[in-house]
């Protein structure tokens, strides 16, 4: 079969109303072709996407006995050095690199950062302890997001 025989199948197909073509030569060349299906959206959804229902929510309010303030000022941050996951430990089943509390030195390791499917591991900067550990396992990370507050 030649490339303008195939090309005018596609064209055929692309204007015709069938959705799935399968054909089988007696050479044993086999085409098969699929239309992508185009997704109809009910009025009443698409209604509801261009004006969308803001509903007002109430959150339960914290007491401020139950979240303690850290005091920040004195706080060395650990930034991303790079984009991407934060991943806390080197595997789902593993402990987490530090936890807040844990006492660390220039050159620990404290989190990996995937990029470009490359596990980064991220080393501290500063001696001293962890207080604030500032995004949760598996969020994405941009270059410059504080991830770690070490005093």
């Amino acid at each position: 079969m030649e490339y303008s025989d195939i090309k005018r199948l596609l064209d055929d197909m692309g204007n015709s109303k069938v959705d799935s073509l399968d054909i089988e030569f007696p050479d044993g060349t086999k085409i098969k072709m699929k239309k992508n299906e185009a997704k109809i959206i009910p009025p009443e959804v698409l209604t509801e996407i261009e004006n969308p229902v803001v509903k007002d929510i109430t959150l339960p309010a914290e007491s401020k006995e139950e979240k303690s303030v850290i005091p920040t000022e004195n706080c060395k941050v650990v930034k991303s050095p790079m984009v991407g996951t934060f991943y806390s430990s080197p595997s789902p089943k593993d402990e987490p690199y530090v936890k807040v509390g844990d006492k660390v030195k220039k050159g620990d390791v404290l989190c990996v950062i995937e990029a470009m499917k490359l596990m980064n591991e991220i080393e501290s900067e500063f001696d001293g302890e962890i207080v604030e550990i500032c995004v949760k396992n598996e969020d994405m990370v941009e270059y410059g997001t504080p991830l770690f507050k070490i005093k």
